[in-house]
């Protein structure tokens, strides 16, 4: 796992890409090494920052050349012994026992029909001598990050957004369709831009800069196709898939961990590594009492233990009593995009947690929901469908009812008033909108009248992407299409997203063996029961893993990777939302309306409703869009 920049066709590249790396040197405290190329025809730069993982020698340190090929590359190769094994029967001789020299000759060997033989979690640069070009690739699912940005006839790249700007912030302005995207999904689609022209290489893409200026891009991996496939195909043996994925991710030489939340995902991945090593230790994250009273969320910890205790491994436990306020400008830093989920609070502070005691690599069951359709709001969905067929005068006045009862009381939160008033909001909707209102901020109106009228377009163009993401598939099971449109838009842009940012910015590796394109095809090949079985949900994974975890773990209630997001805006960040969201440039630039801001903290604090994830997302925002004009950046 490292950091990687360049760029070609600049007249400045060596600046620029001397600014980028130095920026990112979290992401790899071990080496760093930048390189411009000698070509009379093309400028050329690459940089990398190391993160040791395989081959801990300086002879594996990069940017590698070789034989007229240069690589600069972020990730993780782990089938790179077998097609070592493969490209050295063809007569290829290695000088080091790296997974990077292996990216490097099988480009070489099989040049793009390689990506497709990768397994693992990779962005790279790769620049040819012989033709003059640069190839930029990402794998299949997005896991790892990769922003370009095109300038002149060239392009700049980096692992990282705030790299980019803090090489060129003054030629870059705040983009108002990200920001539109942000508020209401609190993250932003992989097709929408925080900054105006620097883009995400699209997961499962190469794209090739040639010395005349012109570009080709590719897509080697397509989830629609591949979703297609799987679900025509044979069903898969899915215990033997999920083993054999969390038995290449322990590829390492250095120590790993797991992630363990206590739920059902943590706890597989955490019980099959123990059986390859069982002296592997895993990280858990605890809440302070009162806070979790508040948000009336269960004590993950507790499952933590008793998992824990079951395989006999040591549990490292992080209480999180974080000076919240102090916390959410460092996050938002730290995220790049303005991303309004705390969660990556608890990942930050487990991957701090795990580097001081030396651990550079944790498993993570990430995934695991979008694909198995383990969301609350999938299940939601299908019960929404069978509300419908109720009565329409049944129906009548129970939505504003449940909009009058309070979601707390006497500093405790009503779970169930809640989940209600969340449920009500989209029962009656088709299904693309019922999905896309069941885990979004708000409806469509609600959104207008939150933002300037002025950017009523951008809220249509907005809404269409979701629409055109969903329906661009022609699978016949409603779970099956909504896993897809996750793993497309919300598994990217939102978990794998932060995940990255806030792991590296500890210089860790997450690795996510559920993103993985075997389970990915096994999950498709699942029948239409296979995800969702009454009420049951990730219902085949709930079926192998009782062989492998405590069947109190598989049948406990869904749990999500969260905070106390409640408490912390009714107590941590009171003085903050006054003096910085109430006040702040969003408001009275008028690209929020400030009374409609008012009106939401207001509401909030009564107790009437709850508006903490929309709170959260807009404070986000406001000191993401005053840190990146801090740096250069041009208004929306």
């Amino acid at each position: 796992m490292c950091g990687i920049a360049g760029a070609f066709q600049q007249a400045d590249g060596k600046v620029v890409v001397s600014a980028m790396i130095e920026r990112l040197g979290h992401r790899g405290p071990d080496a760093g090494g930048l390189l411009e190329l000698v070509d009379p025809e093309t400028s050329v730069v690459l940089a990398h920052r190391r993160l040791s993982i395989i081959d801990l020698s300086a002879a594996a340190d990069q940017p590698l050349s070789k034989r007229g090929l240069t690589l600069t590359y972020n990730g993780e190769l782990y089938n790179y012994r077998e097609l070592r094994r493969e490209l050295a029967q063809s007569g290829v001789t290695f000088l080091t026992s790296s997974d990077t020299e292996v990216v490097l000759e099988a480009w070489r060997a099989w040049g793009h029909d390689a990506l497709r033989r990768f397994r693992g979690m990779f962005a790279f640069a790769v620049h040819d001598e012989a033709t003059g070009s640069l190839t930029l690739a990402r794998d299949p699912l997005g896991i790892k990050p990769m922003f370009t940005m095109r300038r002149g006839d060239g392009v700049v790249f980096a692992s990282e957004l705030k790299a980019i700007v803090t090489a060129l912030g003054a030629e870059l302005r705040a983009d108002p369709a990200g920001m539109v995207a942000s508020t209401l999904f609190y993250w932003l689609p992989p097709e929408f831009e925080a900054l105006r022209g620097v883009e995400k290489l699209p997961a499962g893409t190469w794209r090739e800069y040639r010395r005349d200026g012109t570009v080709t891009s590719r897509q080697y991996w397509d989830p629609v196709a591949e979703a297609a496939a799987a679900v025509a195909g044979p069903e898969r043996d899915l215990a033997a898939t999920i083993e054999e994925s969390v038995e290449v991710h322990l590829v390492s030489d250095v120590p790993v961990a797991t992630f363990l939340s206590g739920g059902l995902d943590s706890s597989i991945i955490t019980a099959l590594a123990h059986r390859r090593d069982p002296s592997i230790e895993a990280y858990t994250i605890a809440f302070r009492a009162q806070d979790q009273r508040l948000e009336a969320m269960p004590d993950d910890a507790h499952y933590a233990r008793k998992m824990a205790a079951h395989l006999g491994i040591r549990l490292h436990e992080i209480e999180i009593q974080p000076q919240v306020a102090d916390i959410l400008p460092r996050m938002v830093d730290i995220l790049d995009e303005p991303i309004g989920d705390p969660a990556a609070i608890n990942t930050l502070l487990m991957c701090d947690a795990a580097r001081e005691s030396g651990v550079k690599v944790l498993l993570s069951g990430m995934g695991a929901d979008e694909l198995f359709g383990g969301y609350r709001r999938h299940l939601a969905c299908l019960l929404a469908e069978r509300y419908q067929r109720v009565p329409a005068l049944l129906r009548t006045g129970i939505a504003p009812a449940a909009r009058r009862l309070p979601v707390a009381m006497g500093g405790r939160g009503i779970r169930s008033v809640r989940w209600a008033q969340r449920f009500l909001s989209f029962a009656e909707l088709a299904e693309e909108e019922a999905y896309r209102r069941s885990y979004t901020l708000y409806a469509p109106d609600e959104l207008g009248d939150l933002l300037d009228p002025a950017l009523a377009p951008v809220v249509a163009r907005v809404l269409d992407g979701h629409r055109r993401v969903y329906e661009d598939n022609d699978l016949a099971d409603r779970t099956a299409r909504m896993c897809l449109a996750d793993t497309r838009l919300f598994l990217p842009g939102l978990n794998l997203a932060y995940t990255d940012r806030a792991s590296m910015a500890a210089s860790t590796e997450v690795r996510v063996p559920f993103v993985d394109v075997d389970v990915f095809a096994a999950a498709f090949a699942l029948p239409d029961t296979g995800r969702i079985r009454g009420r049951v949900q990730k219902a085949a994974l709930k079926d192998v893993a009782r062989s492998w975890i405590p069947e109190e773990i598989v049948d406990r209630p869904k749990a999500s990777f969260g905070v106390p997001l409640r408490a912390w805006v009714t107590n941590d960040l009171r003085e903050q939302i006054d003096d910085v969201l109430l006040t702040g440039e969003l408001g009275t630039s008028g690209f929020l309306r400030a009374g409609t801001v008012e009106r939401l903290v207001a509401e909030h604090r009564t107790g009437r409703r709850d508006h903490s994830k929309q709170i959260w997302q807009l404070l986000t925002l406001e000191h993401w869009y005053a840190h990146v004009r801090a740096l250069g950046v041009g208004t929306v």
